[in-house]
C-alpha cells in the first residue's frame, strides 16, 4: 500500500516547485528543493501536519535552495545533495545567485552518489545522477511509491536548460534517455518547474525523448 502524500508550493522569483513528501502513516516529511520563503514553507508543513526529517536538493541553482539554510535551522534536519554539485552550490557565479539575486552559497550536510539508497521518512529513495542542467543534477526515485522528483532534468513536454555553467546538452540527452528507459511508465514525475507528468506521457510526447 502506498504511503506517500505529495504536495507542492511554487516559490521564488522564477516559479520553482518546492515539493513536500509526507509519509501518511508516520507523518514524517521530506522537503525537496526549498526554493524561497522559509516562513511559507513552515506554514505548509504545519498545514500538512508533517514532521520534517530531511531536505533533498535536485541541484544547486539558487532558485532551488534559497530557503534551505533557514529550513534546516528551523527543523534541525540535514540537507542532502549530489556529491558532484559541490562546486555549483558553493559558487555564486555558477549557481546564478550573483546575477539573479544576492550572492548565496550552501553547504550540504550529506553528499550522495549515483544509485545511493536513502532510507528517510519510511521511504527507500534511490539517487539517480542526471547531469545536463548542471554537472551534479540528480533525481530522487521512490520505486515503491512510483514517483520521481526530477528537478530541472525532465519537465512535462520539455527538459531543463543547458546553457548555464556546468550544463551539457549531450549529458542532458543521455540523462533523459536513462530516465525514460529505466523507469516504469506509470511513474509520476514531479519536476522543478511547471506541472507534474508521467514517464509514459514523456516517452510518447516529449520532443527530447
Amino acid at each position: 500500500m502506498k504511503q506517500a502524500v505529495v504536495e507542492q508550493m511554487v516559490l521564488g522569483m522564477v516559479g520553482t516547485n518546492t515539493w513536500f513528501l509526507k509519509n501518511k502513516v508516520t507523518s514524517e516529511m521530506i522537503i525537496i528543493d526549498p526554493a524561497d520563503r522559509a516562513d511559507l514553507i513552515e506554514n505548509k508543513v504545519q498545514q500538512m501536519e508533517g514532521k520534517p526529517v530531511a531536505i533533498l536538493l535536485t541541484h544547486g541553482h539558487f532558485d532551488h535552495m534559497m530557503a534551505a539554510d533557514d529550513v534546516r535551522d528551523i527543523y534541525g534536519v540535514p540537507v542532502i545533495a549530489f556529491a558532484g554539485e559541490q562546486k555549483v552550490l558553493t559558487d555564486p557565479e555558477i549557481n546564478l545567485s550573483a546575477s539573479w539575486a544576492s550572492s548565496y552559497v550552501l553547504l550540504a550536510d550529506q553528499w550522495v552518489l549515483d544509485k545511493a539508497k536513502l532510507n528517510l521518512a519510511g521511504f527507500e529513495i534511490e539517487v539517480l545522477h542526471t547531469p545536463g542542467h548542471t554537472q551534479g543534477s540528480c533525481c530522487f526515485y521512490l520505486k515503491d511509491e512510483e514517483v520521481l522528483f526530477s528537478g530541472d532534468t525532465l519537465f512535462a513536454g520539455s527538459v531543463g536548460r543547458t546553457d548555464f555553467p556546468t550544463s551539457s546538452g549531450a549529458s542532458m540527452k543521455e540523462s533523459v534517455a536513462r530516465l525514460l528507459k529505466e523507469l516504469p511508465e506509470e511513474t509520476r514525475v514531479f519536476p522543478g518547474h511547471n506541472e507534474e507528468t508521467t514517464i509514459a506521457y514523456e516517452k510518447r510526447y516529449n520532443p527530447f525523448a
